[in-house]
């Protein structure tokens, strides 16, 4: 009869293949915890037996005429518990078992001590001398030490049982011994110590240590970026460098280390989000190549995720500024390696917006834009403005509004201005126009059978039905974003950038952050729904008129109300006069030293003011405008003055009937009155530019210039036109190109080199000859004096 096979079959070797480590390392942990449990359970049921057993053996018959010294108590229960483990009882059969049992019961020849020769059941004497009785024993010299024994299992004979021993090995004495050796070598080094080394010899040993250290990685590097689906193991390699611990070279092997990862995940990171498998997937059966491919993908979004663990853990160090048990790296190097670490998350977060975890940098890199450290936080604001300029989508950027949003809450709006300054680099203007180009552009369909079958012929249905074929596989080969999905996620991030400004437009009126949501509401202002204009221009106008802004802030919020008349605004029926006002009255509070950036914000500001404006613009208020700026022009740096004479050059050119301040005849009645508040009352075509003859006189050569074309008429032509790198300029672009932030003058300064006289002139040889003559004969006149009578020559000019 054939033996029936064992159903459980032993899995083959591509089996093992397949299933996880994870799944052998579980399988090996619950067969090693089913094996202790159930021997906790044998020895619970063999208690007893052991009990007997110990009675019957524990006893070893000591001969009269070589006793020994009995063992301490603790030493006799180390052996048992010994012999406890070296007896297999369950390897006895069932009736040495119960004779085990009867022995343990009942006192026999085997538990007798056989030093003693009285009977078993014989009372001891209460007048039993003990010295005596030890007296009587021989005396022997102990030269070897005692050896213990292991009891095995007795043998059953005709006789009875005969138990069975052997001698253990001494494992004890060899530890004493190796222990023994290891104290006399400390006492050896303590007594011989290492000769100190000097700052020299030290810093060679760290060089060619750090030498060692960075090949080590440059290996690893080589290796992964060589071929990263087999050796993505390496990663963990590299990365376990993180935790050096030599003091020497702790600090500089774990920055290497973070830029050296920070790279290779840029390098073979791909382009798409590794999402995890689902249980149908994992139980499919796939090919090889995509096995592997998922062990790739699998290893490297866990390793991805320890290193961005790593590096939170080092920004946090620095953070608690708290001294690790360790002690490799000191207090002053956490700075450092926190600087690295955030410039890995900064360069992570601009190039993988696509990737695993990146919501978790986000929210790692927008607390940092608020820190204390300068550096750091400009370094998370860099990467943040680059991240919106260069996100199309707007998937990556709709998440850093939300985190900002939301921390600017929490921190209730105490937070650098530099934070809301990140939203003017979105990209939301370009997507909106680049939206109504593709809606005018809009795709073709495709024909039906029916029409086709209708106006063209078999073979031109066949050619038709092949270019259809090309063109759908071009749209799904250019895999372009919908303009609608784009549109939503512009629409969701603009609505949490004007609820983050009007949050601070409402409670938070006076604090730092307004310059930066007015100049955000001056760029996105366009965008903003219709329903507002009139609430927001209100807000503008009461901040205005509280006085509790400093200047600048007051002209964003002139440039803030002009932006939304100019957009969606020009619908309204508004008169934004008083805005006209305020900045005509306020122009003399310009800088006239170094610090002039509000110039700038001033000269786009009469831009959207008066060109863009020019039909809603009266002509009294554009003269009043061109005066009081040629005025400015007299008492600011000359990149200023340059910036507000292209201005008034563009206004000239915009309102043609401005020339007659060029000439001195004064029209209508009135006089100018320049103290006047209101630009439209102050008579200002009675008054003339006298102030470009000054101008002309300039030490600057390209205010001259523009004085001249301006006296001229501001003529396209002629010689007294501008040259072409002038005239296409805008008033802003001047202004920063002839800057003198630098401390450099543009145009640069000649140099002369004038030539060395070899006569000196002295006295009376600087004059002419002639003129020396007429000098010589009026001091030999003699003086007459005469009435001075300046009527004479009072007639004849009159007449």
């Amino acid at each position: 009869m054939k033996a029936r096979r064992n159903k459980k079959q032993v899995p083959s070797f591509r089996k093992l293949l397949k299933t996880s480590k994870v799944k052998l390392e579980n399988k090996l942990k619950n067969k090693q915890h089913k094996q202790q449990s159930t021997l906790k359970k044998y020895r619970k049921e063999q208690r007893k037996l052991r009990q007997a057993v110990k009675d019957a053996v524990s006893k070893k018959p000591i001969p009269l005429e070589d006793p020994k010294r009995r063992r301490p108590v603790k030493r006799i229960e180390k052996e048992e518990e010994e012999e406890e483990e070296a007896l297999p009882l369950d390897m006895m059969d069932e009736d040495d078992l119960q004779l085990m049992k009867d022995l343990g019961q009942r006192a026999s020849f085997l538990t007798r001590d056989l030093s003693s020769s009285e009977p078993v059941h014989v009372k001891k004497r209460k007048h039993e001398h003990i010295i005596d009785k030890y007296e009587k024993i021989p005396r022997t010299l102990q030269t070897a030490p005692e050896k213990e024994l292991i009891h095995l299992l007795p043998i059953k004979d005709k006789s009875g049982i005969i138990p069975q021993t052997r001698e253990k090995p001494d494992t004890d004495s060899n530890k004493d011994e190796e222990d023994q050796e290891e104290m006399e070598l400390e006492e050896e080094i303590i007594e011989d110590p290492i000769p100190e080394m000097t700052r020299e010899e030290h810093l060679i040993e760290r060089k060619k240590k750090l030498q060692e250290k960075k090949l080590h990685i440059a290996t690893l590097a080589s290796a992964i970026l060589s071929d990263p689906e087999s050796n993505i193991k390496k990663l963990k390699e590299l990365r376990s460098m993180l935790m050096e611990q030599d003091p020497d070279v702790a600090v500089t092997v774990r920055k290497l280390v973070v830029v050296s990862l920070m790279e290779l995940f840029k390098d073979i990171t791909p382009s798409y989000k590794i999402r995890p498998l689902t249980e149908a997937e994992k139980s499919t059966k796939i090919r090889k190549e995509t096995q592997k491919l998922r062990e790739f993908e699998e290893g490297l979004v866990s390793q991805y995720k320890f290193y961005l663990e790593n590096l939170e853990q080092m920004v946090k160090d620095w953070k608690q500024r708290k001294l690790k048990k360790s002690n490799v790296v000191s207090l002053k190097a956490y700075k450092g390696l926190a600087e690295v670490a955030v410039k890995s998350l900064c360069e992570l977060l601009v190039t993988l917006p696509h990737f695993n975890f990146h919501n978790n940098i986000i929210v790692l890199i927008v607390p940092l834009m608020n820190d204390t450290s300068k550096s750091i936080s400009e370094m998370c604001c860099e990467a943040v403005k680059k991240l919106f300029k260069q996100d199309k989508l707007g998937q990556a950027s709709l998440g850093v509004v939300k985190v900002i949003s939301g921390f600017v809450k929490g921190r209730n709006y105490e937070v650098r201005p530099e934070m809301l300054k990140t939203f003017l680099c979105l990209r939301i203007k370009e997507v909106e126009v680049k939206k109504d180009t593709e809606d005018i552009n809009k795709p073709k369909k495709f024909m039906t059978f029916k029409e086709k079958r209708k106006t063209l012929s078999r073979m031109q249905r066949k050619w038709k039905k092949a270019e259809e074929k090309l063109e759908r596989e071009l749209r799904e080969a250019e895999a372009s974003e919908s303009t609608e999905k784009k549109l939503k996620l512009h629409t969701e991030t603009l609505n949490m950038v004007f609820v983050t400004y009007f949050r601070i437009l409402k409670k938070a009126q006076r604090s730092p952050l307004l310059p930066a949501v007015l100049e955000g509401l001056a760029k996105f202002a366009h965008l903003i729904n219709v329903e507002f204009f009139d609430d927001l221009l209100v807000v503008l106008h009461t901040l205005i008129e509280s006085g509790d802004l400093s200047y600048q802030e007051s002209l964003h919020c002139v440039q803030t109300a002009f932006h939304i008349l100019s957009g969606q605004g020009d619908v309204l029926n508004i008169d934004p006069m008083k805005f006209y006002t305020h900045l005509y009255k306020t122009l003399f509070k310009l800088h006239a030293g170094a610090t002039n950036d509000s110039v700038e914000i001033v000269l786009q500001c009469l831009d959207v003011m008066l060109t863009k404006r020019r039909k809603q613009v009266s002509q009294q208020r554009a003269l009043a405008f061109i005066k009081r700026l040629c005025t400015l022009a007299l008492q600011v740096l000359p990149n200023s003055s340059i910036g507000i004479l292209a201005t008034t050059r563009i206004l000239m050119h915009t309102f043609p009937k401005t020339d007659l301040l060029l000439d001195n005849e004064s029209q209508g009645s009135g006089v100018f009155l320049p103290e006047l508040d209101e630009p439209e009352y102050c008579n200002a075509q009675n008054t003339a530019l006298w102030e470009l003859h000054a101008l002309r006189r300039h030490y600057h050569p390209i205010v001259q210039r523009f004085a001249a074309h301006l006296m001229a008429g501001a003529p396209s032509e002629g010689s007294e036109a501008l040259k072409p790198e002038l005239s296409r300029r805008s008033a802003v672009e001047l202004f920063e190109t002839y800057s003198m932030a630098a401390m450099t003058f543009n145009p640069p300064v000649e140099s002369s080199n004038p030539k060395k006289k070899d006569k000196f002139l002295q006295g009376d040889l600087f004059l002419n000859e002639d003129l020396n003559e007429l000098v010589k004969r009026h001091c030999s006149e003699v003086a007459i004096e005469s009435p001075l009578d300046f009527t004479k020559y009072l007639k004849t000019s009159l007449r």
